[in-house]
């Protein structure tokens, strides 16, 4: 059964497409909010912290960030590196749904604080992005809700193909430059 997992601060859209996965087949996996939008909209997720077997920590800081995820995304298409992830009780995760906290809106708002702005810093959906990016070849990114019709489409019709996920990796590197490139000139601007 492939596996996706949804971590999604914007929600546009993604009621829609986590039943079309689940329709297809598809196990889910969420973080946090995201597992309980679905779970409360009648969707089966198996939420992260019980697939790791690791609870969120540090006030919901460290989530997705675990080997069991980053593992079963950046695992070849293999049968050795399938084995080891079914040795250490995990599996190939097949597609990312990720979006990042909103930096930009938060830096924009009169008299935002520091520390506001040093917490909409996303950590863990960025490396997501890198991770499901960098292995196109196996795993499907979507990083944008405006994709997400697409990406069912392709399912739909047998199969998301290589120029497909190409080209969402292509937008997952493109996002994640963009969001560095606004954090590091806000925090250069910025005082403590």
């Amino acid at each position: 059964m492939p596996k996706a997992i949804l971590s999604v601060h914007d929600k546009t859209g993604l009621l829609d497409f986590a039943r079309g996965l689940a329709d297809l087949g598809w196990e889910l996996l969420a973080s946090g909010g995201t597992a309980k939008l679905l779970r409360e909209n009648g969707l089966a997720v198996t939420e992260v912290a019980d697939y790791t077997k690791s609870p969120e920590i540090l006030g919901g800081r460290v989530k997705t960030l675990h080997p069991a995820i980053h593992g079963g995304l950046l695992a070849r298409p293999t049968e050795s590196d399938h084995a080891q992830l079914l040795r250490l009780g995990w599996d190939f995760i097949d597609l990312v749904a990720v979006n990042l906290y909103p930096f930009e809106e938060t830096i924009a708002k009169p008299n935002v604080s520091y520390m506001e702005v040093i917490e909409n810093i996303d950590i863990g959906g960025v490396t997501l992005i890198r991770a499901a990016a960098k292995n196109h070849e196996r795993v499907t990114l979507v990083c944008d809700p405006a994709d997400y019709a697409a990406v069912l489409e392709a399912l739909r019709s047998g199969e998301i193909t290589f120029g497909l996920r190409k080209k969402l990796a292509v937008k997952g590197f493109k996002a994640t430059a963009h969001y560095d490139a606004v954090i590091s000139s806000s925090l250069a601007q910025r005082d403590a």
